[in-house]
């Protein structure tokens, strides 16, 4: 267990200390033990989503027509990239971390080109905005990063490990071909059922092992994209719902993401897992069968 001093007790990264290494209790048990673990796991959680909570409370409270004469859109642009200068800073986040994110975003952003340009118009962007790059936003990237720095911050946080990850060149390979069918879908059929099958085949054996509290607990990794993706397309939702953008069935008036976006973000958060998977602090947690 780390030793934290009064100065690390005030600070954000002492905190991250004491939530990464809490006193064990190893007498507690029972009902007891559930409640404390899920407490603790309920927090690591929220902690691991400071990006993402800050910035879509951000988009949630800002007014549709901006603040000041700023358009919303910019000012959402301005939060985002002070949300992550000030991570880096309070040393909640390191540079090789931010690196990885920003890939996630400029990997986001050319999605969104793509999937709001006038040949495919899958959702649109309705506001006008100063930092609008071929129709986009430029702080739709930061949806896609907070993705990432959500996976990145669990894993520090949870003391996560993966076993029986499969090579990564294998998992690269199912990664990339959940990026191209974002674009080819279009036009020569949409393939993700079958690379979906692909992945759960892939990641069958794979488990996560993480630490709540002061033991170890483990979940079938392909349940925890699963998962995630789940709690993605709800966001996804309020964020239809506040009319940052709209899919052409929402025009009219506001209605549910169809369901089926759901395994789409599945699929993005698997790619996404890849990408984080591969940073070095990160590799050294994973167990790959040789």
């Amino acid at each position: 267990m780390s030793t934290l001093t009064s100065r690390d007790r005030i600070s954000l990264d002492g905190i991250d200390r004491l939530l990464i290494d809490p006193p064990p209790a190893p007498a507690l048990s029972g009902i007891r033990r559930f409640c404390v673990e899920f407490l603790l796991f309920g927090i690591k959680e929220a902690r691991a989503c400071l990006f993402a909570g800050s910035f879509f409370v951000s988009i949630f409270v800002m007014p549709r027509e901006g603040l000041f004469g700023v358009p919303r859109y910019d000012l959402l642009l301005l939060i985002a990239i002070a949300i992550q200068v000030w991570m880096v800073w309070a040393k909640l986040e390191t540079l090789d971390e931010l690196k990885a994110i920003c890939l996630f975003h400029l990997v986001g952003f050319a999605l969104e080109v793509f999937k709001t340009s006038g040949a495919i118009q899958s959702w649109s962007y309705p506001d006008f905005a100063y930092t609008k790059l071929l129709g986009v936003p430029l702080f739709s990237g930061f949806m896609y990063a907070a993705v990432g720095s959500y996976i990145i911050q669990a894993w520090r946080l949870l003391h996560v490990r993966i076993r029986h990850h499969p090579p990564y060149w294998m998992a690269t390979l199912v990664a990339l071909a959940i990026y191209g069918n974002f674009f080819t879908h279009h036009y020569i059929g949409d393939y993700r059922w079958y690379i979906a099958a692909l992945a759960i085949g892939l990641y069958a054996r794979a488990t996560v092992v993480y630490r709540p509290f002061d033991r170890d607990r483990r979940m079938p990794l392909i349940l925890a994209f699963i998962l995630i993706g789940f709690f993605i397309w709800l966001a996804e939702n309020l964020s239809t719902f506040f009319a940052i953008w709209y899919y052409p069935n929402q025009i009219g008036a506001w209605s549910t993401v169809h369901l089926g976006k759901w395994s789409s973000w599945t699929l993005l958060v698997i790619m996404t897992f890849t990408i984080v998977a591969s940073l070095k602090h990160i590799r050294e947690k994973i167990y790959i069968p040789q």
